[in-house]
């Protein structure tokens, strides 16, 4: 039977999980093809991954970070649907099934987030689904809370990256990941770009996997992922909105990096997010902003109408 599903797992120096990862997916109640996706590891992890015969490793000479890793692994698949997984996760047995289920024979539908629950408190959501909101934030749905209050099927404004699913033939079709992003936001941005074609990103509940959470980076806040997601919210922003819905939109932007810059400063990351802001402005370029087209006005309007709601579900949240 042709698997409908390849599995691509980018690592870096994941040998204190990859094991683990890679033993939940021989496990699936549904087969899917692995590919892992090396970004120059040096602590032997490789070594590891080499053990597993059905699993296909691509070795890339150094570090290019995450949007790289996938868009390789991506070219190689040749299944209907792509699922990306972070190294250090754990998969429920029905996860690849479930998320299968949960975007085939449903038109429209980009993408399906899992339930991602917190390895060291596994009764606690780590995400369910990606929220966007006016002020420049993303915020993942449940993050910290009871998983018992996300068992319903929803819509999403885009799926994490870390363990969901993608049509493969849209995913190519709207180009991939940017690799501009290198890490951090660019499942959002990859989301943004399908929901302006008017295209749908679900949460899929009972597709379940356990998430170390910032096992390669480091803690919840760090200088890297400071800065990282700093430069990649401004680019989102610039990318993906027409110039009268960015004018729109600066108020609450604005807001949402002054109070964000005091947070960070509070945290001691102060310069990290300023630099990263700034380095954000600087990579905003009119060859990477995505076409405003006026057929998609309706979807343009409706995007807008769920930035301004967000804004009360985050602070809410």
């Amino acid at each position: 039977m042709k698997r409908e599903a390849t599995v691509i797992i980018p690592n870096y120096n994941g040998i204190k999980y990859i094991r683990d990862c890679l033993d939940s997916l021989k496990e699936q109640t549904m087969e899917a093809a692995v590919i892992v996706v090396d970004n120059g590891s040096t602590d032997g992890s490789c070594a590891i991954i080499r053990e597993y015969p059905n699993v296909d490793l691509v070795e890339l000479p150094e570090n290019y970070g995450f949007c790289r890793a996938v868009n390789e692994g991506i070219k190689r698949a040749d299944t209907p649907y792509v699922i990306l997984l972070n190294n250090d996760t754990r998969a429920d047995k029905d996860f690849v099934r479930e998320l299968v289920l949960a975007i085939k024979d449903r038109p429209g539908t980009f993408s399906a987030a899992s339930k991602m629950l917190q390895m060291g408190r596994p009764d606690l959501i780590d995400s369910a689904g990606d929220l966007y909101c006016a002020l420049g934030w993303a915020f993942s749905l449940g993050k910290d809370k009871k998983k018992e209050g996300y068992d319903k099927e929803a819509s999403v404004f885009s799926a994490s990256a870390g363990a969901a699913i993608y049509d493969t033939g849209l995913l190519k079709e709207i180009g991939g990941f940017d690799e501009r992003h290198i890490s951090y936001l660019e499942d959002v941005d990859v989301g943004y770009r399908a929901r302006i074609r008017g295209l749908v990103n679900r949460y899929a509940p009972k597709a379940i996997v356990y998430h170390a959470g910032s096992a390669v980076t480091g803690s919840r806040h760090n200088a890297y992922k400071v800065r990282q997601a700093a430069r990649n919210s401004v680019y989102v922003l610039y990318k993906n909105m027409p110039f009268a819905q960015m004018i729109l939109n600066m108020p609450f932007w604005l807001a949402g990096f002054i109070i964000k810059a005091l947070y960070f400063t509070k945290k001691g990351f102060g310069s990290e997010y300023m630099s990263g802001i700034m380095d954000g402005c600087r990579i905003c370029t009119r060859d990477k902003k995505v076409p405003f087209k006026a057929g998609y006005l309706g979807n343009y309007i409706r995007i807008q109408i769920e930035l301004w709601i967000n804004v009360v579900r985050r602070f809410a949240h």
